[in-house]
């Protein structure tokens, strides 16, 4: 069985919304992404395809598929029977008659699912007055049917034995009509694939919501109807009043039209159905109803999950009113003298019921994890108190943290998708967030003082070398004055190779002016080696503190 129930990985936002509204409580895997995104897919294995998912995701992140496509391109080669569902009428309330039309004018036999209907519900009563079955619980519903299977096997004692409604229809049209085409069942459910797999009966589940869109792609239209009959040319004859059958009670009101006294109960909708066939299974059979009739779908088969429809529940429930007053209309006219129903005692003189009895294969449920086990799982989500355990915030699509846990055991969830777990990494984060924040603020503290002294000797340097250029520009010029001088004394010797009294005056004149410069001369080396001493302090004490800052570096990155 391949999935019927698709998720779009790109559209997931991982709001566990899926999960919330799910009735398969192993159906979903959630699966944290290495980006840390959270996805939730499908366990097709443990999935009863009811839709509710596909429902209730905003995102658009889930999405279903039948056989549509399929069963088109086996039209194109081979002639098919189309079996009709009685929800279309609801769906389709102003196209049905034109889209059944178009099948007629590809060469398909049509036939009517409500037909069936009327066949389960005399075989039921055949079966209740001979005393051949107990209490039961009806299966129209795949999807029901699934679940039991898969998560209260127990209770496959109780499951009625008597086909579905359109595996009633698909026995008869092969067993007793001898048809070998091909058969296509044209409903909004999803999940009847499942029966369809299980049972090899019919091969194509169409939907209303896939082949309407299929027509739309394909630019095919149909005449609008604004006519208030219910009445179709089947290729056989059409359905009583099994043609109500998909709404809400629907069966149970054909057993009360023929017995009254039939001790019946009914349920409908996913956060109603499934918590009350959990009960059922542990009542004791002295309480149970002889009927518990029940459907996935709140408001029945009608705004199925494969629908596409926006029609209300009132404008379905009004259709099915007027589908309700035709049929007992025909179903009058075939009253016998003695007040007997004609159609039902046609059943009786050309059906076996024998023949319309159904098997069905339970799973072995998965088993619960111990309480021990539990506490391991509840450490990893962060829960230690009475209280943690029990927090119950239904933020991961559990009811109860318990629920979770398991899941969590099973390997259909993680730890990390529970709000209480990711609050405790939260808060450990925080904390050592807050702590390396005090740590950056000393580092800072301590790098912004050694900055400033690593200022101030950039200043020293500075004027150093301010210091150094003007001392050089002295010395040059100093230089210049001693070198002319020199050569000022080197002249006058050569001009007065005999000197006398004022010409050796004049040269000590000269040279003690020599003096002069050389001694200004040596006070602007002494300035140069001075400052070039305080420079090379200074870039000493900057290499220092350079070392202290990477120090400082090295130990926050510890």
């Amino acid at each position: 069985m391949n999935e019927l129930i698709i998720v779009k990985p790109e559209k997931c936002t991982g709001c566990n919304t899926c999960v919330r509204n799910c009735p398969a409580p192993e159906a979903n895997i959630v699966k944290q992404l290495d980006n840390g995104k959270f996805i939730v897919s499908v366990n097709p294995d443990k999935c009863i395809a009811c839709g509710e998912c596909v429902r209730s995701c905003v995102n658009g992140a889930r999405d279903y598929i039948d056989d549509t496509e399929e069963c088109m391109s086996f039209l194109i080669k081979e002639k098919l029977i189309l079996l009709v569902s009685p929800a279309i009428k609801a769906a389709l309330p102003n196209n049905w008659k034109g889209v059944l039309d178009w099948f007629k004018g590809q060469g398909c036999t049509i036939y009517d699912a409500s037909l069936g209907a009327d066949i389960c519900t005399w075989a039921h009563l055949r079966a209740i007055e001979q005393g051949t079955i107990g209490n039961v619980v009806t299966q129209p519903c795949s999807a029901i049917v699934k679940y039991i299977e898969t998560y209260q096997p127990q209770m496959l004692q109780n499951l009625s034995p008597i086909h579905s409604p359109e595996s009633c229809s698909a026995i008869y049209i092969k067993k007793y009509l001898r048809r070998t085409n091909h058969i296509a069942y044209l409903s909004t459910c999803i999940s009847k694939k499942i029966e369809f797999v299980d049972t090899e009966l019919i091969d194509y589940n169409l939907t209303v919501g896939k082949l309407m869109t299929y027509f739309e792609r394909n630019g095919i239209t149909f005449p609008t109807d604004t006519t208030d009959s219910y009445e179709y040319k089947f290729d056989d004859t059409q359905g009583q009043c099994g043609s109500i059958y998909s709404r809400p009670g629907g069966l149970r009101d054909n057993l009360w039209l023929h017995n009254s006294d039939i001790n019946i109960t009914t349920s409908e909708g996913v956060h109603k159905v499934y918590n009350e066939i959990n009960m059922y299974a542990k009542m004791p059979e002295a309480k149970h109803p002889q009927v518990f009739d029940v459907l996935s779908c709140e408001f029945g088969c009608n705004i199925g999950p494969a629908a596409n429809t926006n029609q209300t529940f009132f404008d379905v429930m009004d259709v099915m009113r007027k589908v309700e007053n035709d049929a007992k209309t025909r179903r009058k006219s075939g009253f016998m003298g003695r007040g007997d129903d004609k159609l039902f005692k046609r059943f009786d003189d050309e059906l076996r019921a024998s023949d319309f009895v159904r098997n069905y294969k339970p799973s072995v449920p998965t088993p619960i994890p111990s309480e021990q086990q539990l506490e391991s799982i509840y450490k990893k989500m962060g829960k230690q108190s009475k209280d943690e355990k029990e927090f119950n915030c239904h933020a991961c699509g559990f009811n109860t943290c318990r629920e979770m846990a398991i899941a969590i055991s099973r390997g259909l969830n993680t730890p990390e998708n529970c709000i209480v777990h990711a609050k405790s990494v939260l808060d450990s984060k925080h904390s050592t967030l807050t702590l390396e924040h005090e740590k950056l603020e000393e580092i800072a503290s301590e790098c912004l003082d050694l900055s400033g002294k690593l200022k101030e000797d950039i200043v020293n340097i500075t004027s150093s070398m301010n210091s150094i250029d003007e001392s050089t520009s002295a010395t040059k010029e100093r230089a210049t004055v001693v070198k002319d001088l020199l050569q000022n004394i080197v002249t006058f010797c050569s001009e007065n190779p005999t000197m006398d009294a004022d010409s050796v005056e004049q040269l000590i004149g000269i040279l003690n002016t020599t003096i002069d410069a050389f001694s200004s001369l040596d006070d602007n080396v002494n300035i140069t080696n001075e400052n070039s001493a305080a420079i090379n302090q200074s870039i000493s004490k900057i290499i220092s503190l350079v070392e202290n800052i990477n120090e400082v570096l090295v130990k926050s990155a510890k």
